[in-house]
């Protein structure tokens, strides 16, 4: 599968030049724009900047044909498609896209590297959409990554500063961050480890979970630097005031018992701890030596069963059930007297249901041309939530 896409450009001030003519790019993912700006180049020896998608002609991504804004130094000299688009200001567009927007970010990281001694020559766009916006810096000093990030992820910079201090290695290395979004990461070694086995599942729960017990005891602190507090009765306040805008009859019984199932939760004697939030394969990077946790914007404070639950929801039982029993066994074996089992099975409805939420959120932070990319990730986790409610 691939995508077909219109660039409709536009100057540094944001007045609209035209379209170029619809072009195809292999990687269906829209926030990938890596090959976008290659294939500009290519065709027309141009260089952009995507800032946003615009529109789509299906309702949810992979593949189709899209149109995305883009930013060119000068008006080209290939001709220009007359196109007409709503490229009116919204109160909930990124930074990152706005015209301008990827400048002033690279001007920062750039100034950045060279502080550290380690000036960049070669800047690459990768990806651009409501979550994030990444770049890759290379100079004679090695690589870079700068990523910005909007509000509602921006405490990533915070749990990234802790884990350099108390877990490092474990994430990448921060090397710097501006307070508004915009983080410079070292670069990791090797490749997303979407396609990892049960072996190497273990291995990224064991190691995750040496951190989740060191960082048991630093709560407070991670709560004070900004990381948001999802411990017991605030998950559950959060997750209703999320959903509230969304129909939630699936989910009715689960909501209204909820404060009772998280008190159950509590008392199976868990700590409450720094929990990613998003723990799939794919957010583990390695080289094969090396193990490193990237993504961390959807971090907070709160129980650790939540990142089991993710690491091995896509897993049959017979497979999940030797990660979850040796999850259990380290939690067994650092309190005694917990109950993990008990914890896992109160908080497998609640794991989507928290999903749901958050997918609820991304909805409420962002511009409406965004929207497709998550709009039917509430309605689908609620019937997942649902559904293991029923199985409770």
């Amino acid at each position: 599968m691939s995508r077909t896409l219109t660039l409709v450009l536009v100057d540094p001030a944001g007045q609209p030049l035209g379209a170029l003519p619809p072009y195809d790019v292999p990687e269906p993912w829209w926030q990938e724009v890596g090959s976008v700006v290659a294939e500009a180049r290519r065709r027309h020896a141009l260089d952009v900047a995507v800032l946003r998608l615009l529109a789509a002609d299906r309702p949810e991504p992979p593949g189709g044909h899209l149109t995305y804004l883009g930013q060119v130094a000068e008006r080209p000299t290939v001709p220009l498609d007359l196109v007409s688009v709503d490229l009116s200001p919204h109160p909930l567009r990124a930074p990152w896209a706005e015209p301008g927007g990827p400048a002033r970010s690279l001007a920062w990281a750039t100034a950045q590297l060279h502080r550290l001694g380690r000036p960049a020559t070669v800047v690459a766009q990768q990806r651009t959409w409501n979550l994030s916006a990444i770049w890759r810096l290379d100079g004679d000093h090695g690589t870079a990554w700068l990523k910005q990030v909007p509000d509602f992820f921006r405490h990533e910079a915070a749990v990234l500063r802790w884990l350099g201090h108390t877990a490092p290695g474990t994430a990448p290395t921060l090397l710097a961050d501006d307070g508004s979004g915009r983080v410079l990461l070292d670069h990791v070694p090797g490749e997303d480890r979407y396609a990892a086995g049960v072996e190497e599942r273990a291995g990224v729960a064991a190691d995750h979970h040496a951190i989740q017990v060191r960082a048991a005891d630093d709560v407070a602190a991670l709560v004070a630097a900004g990381v948001p507090d999802r411990r017991g009765p605030a998950l559950a306040r959060w997750i209703r005031a999320a959903l509230a805008p969304h129909d939630v009859s699936t989910v009715d019984g689960l909501l209204a018992g909820l404060d009772d199932r998280l008190d159950e939760v509590r008392r199976c004697g868990l700590p409450d701890t720094l929990v990613h939030g998003d723990l799939h394969p794919g957010n583990v990077r390695g080289d094969g030596e090396r193990r490193v946790i990237i993504d961390w914007g959807d971090a907070f404070v709160g129980h650790p069963a939540f990142d089991i639950l993710r690491l091995t929801e896509a897993l049959d039982p017979a497979t999940a059930g030797p990660l979850l029993a040796a999850w259990a066994a380290r939690w067994r074996a650092d309190v005694p007297g917990c109950d993990p089992e008990r914890a896992v099975t109160l908080l497998r409805p609640v794991a989507p249901l928290r999903l749901a939420a958050v997918y609820a959120m991304f909805l409420a932070g962002i511009e409406p041309s965004e929207h497709p990319y998550h709009a039917g990730d509430v309605p689908a986790c609620l019937d997942r939530a649902a559904a293991e409610a029923k199985r409770d």
